[in-house]
């Protein structure tokens, strides 16, 4: 037999059963991204690791760390574009992109003028 409304019958749908709302829940805690940000390195261009190649320029992974450190805090003070002068180089880090854009040796950057930066970080390293 078929089911039938007729005009005294309320037409009494099939009932499914509910379906339980998944959340998807972040499985990334605060101090797992926060490890996570500490530990990112500079980028380096292809530019720039060029530049770094044909003038025979070394940065020590300790420098590296240092100038990481003090790019992210430059970047957290609103500075986009970044000159970094060391003892013997001098880089154009773009700060939000963590990124080298260019190098030069400090004798070659004696004598430069340098546009669109707003901020510098000068170190002994």
């Amino acid at each position: 037999m078929s089911e039938r409304i007729t005009a005294h019958q309320l037409y009494q749908p099939t009932l499914y059963p509910a379906r339980a709302h998944q959340k998807h829940v972040n499985q990334n805690s605060f101090k797992s991204l926060f490890d996570k940000e500490l530990d990112s390195t500079l980028t380096i261009s292809k530019h720039a690791k060029k530049r770094l190649e044909d003038r025979n320029i070394e940065i020590t992974d300790a420098s590296w760390n240092k100038i990481g450190e003090k790019i992210k805090e430059a970047g957290r003070k609103g500075v986009k574009d970044s000159l970094v002068i060391l003892k013997d180089v001098t880089l154009v880090v773009n700060a939000p992109n963590q990124t080298v854009i260019t190098a030069l040796g400090r004798n070659e950057s004696a004598s430069q003028i340098f546009t669109n930066i707003n901020g510098a970080i000068v170190m002994d390293d």
